[in-house]
């Protein structure tokens, strides 16, 4: 996989706009030719900052260790159902705390179904529902979900998100007890459910949006917020949503990685930072564990 010093920088805001549909494909190429050695060096670098999901894979889909299967969820006030793909551990016995896991603006892909068996791993109920549900579900291609989530009513679609995670609360497999966890548009998605269901015990939004500021103290969740240093977009809206945050109350602890572009906890990309990564991914460990057992 390219390393990120290997990227131009001039690579990483143009790529920005292109992975959350401000630039079209053909867009990022044009722009990208004029410092990648034209038109050919343009697509070299696309080729080299989409994902490899393949390469990137750290628990196998069939892995003994995990039981998986497709789960939906009613959605009342958004498309009227939802599905997703539930991990859980093995054999285990009893129920099991529950952690939901928000995709980026591209669907439910390998990458996401990747993490949400390593969040199962870690001893819980972990659930990724997909946002394109109602257009099919993930395409197979990164540009067709990106194309179709611009057709996707975005109510409708936070509502889905919303009702997957009060469906984790009366899940036959999971104890009650329900966290959080999201990328990007996921990472918004996860500051959006802090504010709209009270019974979420933690929500850990990576590089994610802030919620409407006057939602904030409706928050009861504690939150583990995870910054990229790189990340202007994301980053303009923090202190404004911290002091949210403190004039409300709300127990959080944020964290931004130095040197780090947005998406570097993805591991399909050049944007991945593997330090970064870690340290956040223990972090937001340790936080389920102290909240949800």
């Amino acid at each position: 996989m390219t390393r990120p010093h290997e990227i131009p920088a001039e690579a990483w805001p143009l790529f920005d706009r292109y992975v959350h549909g401000d630039l079209s494909r053909r867009g990022f190429l044009d722009q990208a030719a004029r410092f990648a050695g034209g038109p050919a060096g343009a697509a070299a670098l696309l080729a080299a900052l989409s994902p490899n999901f393949a390469a990137a894979q750290q628990v196998k889909p069939d892995d003994v260790r995990l039981g998986t299967r497709r789960q939906a969820f009613a959605s009342p006030d958004g498309h009227g159902e939802v599905k997703g793909y539930l991990a859980k551990p093995a054999g285990a016995t009893g129920k099991l705390p529950a952690v939901l896991v928000i995709h980026e603006n591209r669907g439910l892909n390998p990458h996401i179904e990747d993490i949400t068996r390593r969040v199962a791993l870690a001893g819980y109920v972990a659930y990724a529902p997909d946002a394109l549900t109602p257009l099919g579900g993930y395409p197979g291609t990164e540009d067709e979900a990106r194309a179709l989530f611009q057709k996707l009513d975005p109510a409708k679609a936070r509502a889905d998100i919303v009702a997957s995670a009060r469906g984790l609360l009366r899940l036959a497999d999971a104890n009650g007890k329900v966290g959080v966890v999201g990328f990007c548009y996921g990472g918004s998605l996860a500051n959006h459910i802090a504010t709209q269901v009270s019974e979420v015990a933690v929500a850990v939004p990576f590089y994610g949006g802030a919620p409407a500021l006057e939602d904030v103290p409706r928050i009861k969740a504690r939150l583990l917020i995870h910054h990229a240093a790189n990340d202007e977009r994301i980053n303009a809206a923090w202190p404004a949503y911290e002091a949210a945050l403190k004039a409300a109350g709300v127990r959080y602890e944020q964290h931004s990685y130095p040197g780090t572009q947005h998406g570097f906890n993805n591991d399909t990309t050049p944007r991945y930072d593997a330090a970064a990564a870690q340290l956040a991914w223990e972090r937001t460990l340790a936080a389920f564990k102290q909240a949800l057992g």
